[in-house]
């Protein structure tokens, strides 16, 4: 005969989990889709505010030299670079990096979930390459000078696309934590452990978890 000490009664306990799970997973989707989509705007405004430049003599007709436009660009991009980091460090301590935590049930969400969390980790990398290679590239100017009507000075810029495809890499981050993390729910077994006899609940186990007491059989 099995006996359950008294506890509280385990419906409200379940709804008021069930609530919490889902206001904590609305919240950090909610955070993973505005720092992405921040960071997608500025990468964009960094590409269309690249540094130009153009070669101009000096007033003596001696020497010419390079004249770069604003360095705008520099700004947009380390924005958007840090705003992409903070935005993965949440995806993953929220997750614990699918490395840590009591891992996740073996079912075909585990595969998928572990093919987001590399994706994402990938286009993660990638972005944040471009941005910061843009970023460094686009705030470099040409300080040598030569000599007016010789070989002909080249003004090193930014070439075309590097902040794009750091934009483009940051929405498949976005997707690809977006689904990882929902699929990582799924399959998480934080709130279920399996048993011999069955399938029981961590939380009934452990009052200390809000769960309703612990089941003895006699």
């Amino acid at each position: 005969m099995n006996l359950c000490q008294k506890g509280r009664n385990p419906k409200s306990t379940n709804t008021q989990h069930s609530s919490s799970s889902v206001a904590v997973s609305i919240s950090v989707v909610v955070v993973i889709v505005s720092l992405h989509l921040l960071a997608f705007v500025l990468a964009i405004g960094a590409e269309r505010r690249r540094s130009t430049a153009k070669v101009v003599p000096d007033q003596y007709d001696e020497y010419d030299y390079c004249v770069y436009a604003s360095d705008a660009s520099t700004a947009y991009g380390l924005s958007a670079f840090g705003l992409l980091l903070i935005s993965q460090t949440v995806v993953n301590g929220v997750t614990k990096c699918l490395c840590f935590g009591k891992g996740l049930v073996r079912s075909r969400m585990r595969s998928v979930a572990v093919f987001f969390f590399v994706l994402s980790w990938i286009s993660f990398l990638g972005a944040e390459a471009c941005l910061l290679a843009g970023s460094a590239k686009n705030a470099y100017h040409t300080k040598y000078r030569g000599i007016y009507g010789g070989n002909e000075l080249s003004c090193e810029t930014l070439r075309k696309g590097v902040f794009a495809g750091g934009a483009a890499l940051t929405l498949i981050s976005m997707a690809a934590s977006i689904v990882y993390y929902v699929v990582h729910l799924k399959a998480d077994t934080g709130g279920w452990e399996r048993h011999e006899n069955g399938l029981s609940m961590t939380s009934l186990e452990n009052p200390e978890l809000g769960g309703v007491g612990r089941f003895e059989k006699l």
